[in-house]
């Protein structure tokens, strides 16, 4: 089943999602879920939940559009019924909270010196989505070691409810803020642009991520593109080079189109998905989050770095 099918699914069957949560977007749930749940509604308790996907939203140059996806993503994913967080993690210089018209009192900062808890930082945006701000014009969050950004990592494990799915919005660049926080998550999405720039510095990105931190699967997004045959030679060029040098997995997961509604979105502060649900882009925006929602179960095992959600429990049966 396609991942446009999927998600237009998902739209209309939110109730029935919540109630069976080892239901995915390909089709009935796997008999032990489908158990899981049938018993769990009998005794008048919550079904188990799937683990957390903690994905990482980069793409090493600065300006591909990464924030955008992000927020479209995570606003499409949240309006088919999936508990949604996002995590601004461009220290210093967060604005997913600008992009969707917030304006939070607390950020990342004020949880590393103890004045607050993860939970006090959520912000709540259209359609239910989570938004962890990073903080701007910070120069201390732009100056963080190592020890600081595995303790945010660490935050998120004091959630008293994981949600279904956590983006990570990256900084632009090859720092260590943006290979901790990409190499803690389960996926790694990278937005790319048809620029030469811009597939140089994806390729460094995954480089850097699979030499030093072992991560073997990259999901590519090919953004502002005219077309899907450019899209898919945009992946190519940058498969090409990465299938040579280095052992990755560089996958196509989808394309954002040039839409003039999108950048009406971004002026008028909120996710084009939102504002305009027909346009190009939104639509695009469903097939992408369609696709994700299908994606596999991640592989935690013998993992060796510090992780989003590492300690929580083992994966519900059959997802």
């Amino acid at each position: 089943m396609s991942g446009a099918i999927a998600m237009n699914q998902a739209w209309g069957l939110k109730d029935m999602l919540s109630a069976m949560t080892g239901l995915g977007t390909q089709g009935a749930p796997p008999p032990q879920a489908h158990q899981a749940a049938t018993q769990a509604a009998t005794l008048g308790v919550p079904a188990p939940r799937r683990p957390c996907r903690a994905i990482a939203v980069a793409g090493g140059k600065g300006g591909v559009g990464k924030t955008t996806v992000a927020v479209n993503l995570g606003m499409t994913l949240a309006m088919a019924g999936r508990d949604v967080m996002l995590l601004d993690a461009d220290m210093g210089l967060a604005n997913v909270d600008v992009l969707l018209g917030l304006v939070p009192a607390r950020h990342l900062g004020h949880l590393l010196d103890g004045s607050c808890g993860i939970e006090d930082l959520v912000l709540t945006a259209p359609h239910g989505l989570k938004v962890i701000p990073g903080g701007s014009g910070a120069r201390r969050l732009a100056q963080l070691g190592n020890g600081e950004h595995a303790a945010v990592i660490r935050a998120f494990d004091e959630l008293a409810q994981p949600p279904d799915y956590l983006l990570v919005d990256t900084a632009a660049g090859l720092s260590d803020n943006v290979a901790m926080f990409a190499a803690a998550a389960d996926e790694v999405v990278l937005v790319v642009c048809d620029e030469p720039a811009s597939l140089t510095d994806a390729y460094a990105l995954v480089k850097v991520l699979s030499r030093d931190f072992g991560v073997r699967r990259f999901r590519m997004v090919a953004n502002m593109v005219r077309n899907a045959g450019e899209a898919r030679a945009l992946h190519q060029k940058l498969a090409r080079v990465s299938d040579r040098f280095l052992d990755v997995v560089l996958d196509f997961a989808g394309l954002v189109p040039h839409d003039e509604r999108l950048r009406q979105a971004i002026r008028r502060q909120g996710a084009v998905v939102d504002l305009w649900p027909s346009s190009r882009s939104a639509q695009a925006f469903k097939q992408l989050a369609g696709a994700v929602d299908t994606w596999g179960e991640p592989a935690r095992a013998g993992l060796d770095r510090i992780a989003f959600f590492g300690g929580q429990a083992a994966p519900v049966a059959g997802w």
